[in-house]
Order: C-alpha cells, then sequence, then structure tokens
C-alpha cells in the first residue's frame, strides 16, 4: 500500500468515524476555527486541569480534511501538558509549511500520515486550522481564521498567518 492510499485511508476514516467528535457541557476553554476559502468552521472544547488537557471535543462543519486533522489532533492531545500541545502545533504547523523530511517527522507519530496534504497547497490551511484553533483555545482566545481578524473590539480573535 503506498503512503498516497494510506494518506487518504486515514483521512476517509477520520471523515467517517471523527474521534472526539461532539461538544463539553462544561469546557474550561472554547475557540472557534474558521476558514472562509474552504467553510470550514469548527469549535474546540477543552477541559484543562493542573495544566493538563484532561478532555478535547471538537464539531463543526468542515471538509474532509480539516476534520481528520481535527479527530487525530483531539487523540493525540488528550492527556497531554499545554506545553506538549503548544509544541504539537508548532510542529504539526512546521510539517505541512516546511516540508520536513520524513525522519524529522518520526517524533509525530500517527500525524506525519497528514503530511500529504502538502502536494494540495489550496488544502494546507484546512488541516492547519484545527491546530490553530486549539492554540487559540489554550490561549483564551475566542476565535481564529485563516483569513481576517474578526471581533475587533474585543481583540480577542487572532488571524492565522500560512505562508
Amino acid at each position: 500500500m503506498s503512503l498516497k492510499s494510506i494518506y487518504q485511508e486515514v483521512i476517509l476514516d477520520h471523515n467517517r468515524k471523527p474521534r472526539h467528535y461532539g461538544s463539553l457541557e462544561h469546557p474550561t476553554h472554547h475557540a472557534l476555527g474558521h476558514n472562509p476559502l474552504c467553510g470550514d468552521k469548527i469549535h474546540v472544547d477543552l477541559n484543562i486541569q493542573s495544566d493538563k488537557i484532561e478532555q478535547i471535543a471538537f464539531h463543526g462543519e468542515s471538509c474532509a480534511i480539516c476534520k481528520a486533522s481535527c479527530s487525530m489532533m483531539a487523540a493525540t492531545v488528550k492527556g497531554k501538558s499545554r506545553q506538549e500541545a503548544e509544541t504539537l502545533v508548532q510542529e504539526f504547523r512546521k510539517m505541512l509549511v516546511s516540508g520536513a523530511d520524513a525522519e524529522s517527522l518520526e517524533h509525530l507519530g500517527r500525524l506525519k500520515v497528514l503530511a500529504g496534504v502538502r502536494e494540495l497547497p489550496t488544502r494546507v490551511k484546512c488541516a492547519i486550522l484545527p491546530w490553530h484553533t486549539l492554540h487559540a483555545a489554550m490561549n483564551s482566545v475566542v476565535s481564529v481564521s485563516t483569513e481576517e481578524k474578526t471581533d475587533k473590539e474585543t481583540n480577542n480573535s487572532a488571524q492565522l498567518t500560512i505562508n
């Protein structure tokens, strides 16, 4: 089985049966991520206790790549410390944006299968959006967009810069 077919299978599996899909009743942290170019809109809920992500859930409307990335992200960061999750956010972004080689991705485990998104430049924002939304939630930023700032009055939003 080729890496491309594994990538496609993983995306389809996580799109059909996303892990941690839903919402938390009383999250300690929450953020909304939006990609207006694709139409992706996802909510990430977290329960962080003693600097550890005890629970995570997501819901919304998104393309298969975004939903698969969010599903894999949730499964990966649950139980991790905030710092470990922040490191994964940066490393995942680096994998998709800079095109790191396979050896340097080994520590990302199953997430490295999503490196195939690099071959579809218009979809990179779809895969990275959940990770930036996680980052926003952990830092008490209410919303994040791939294209423009929102909620300028409260300055409680962020714009993603994905080069």
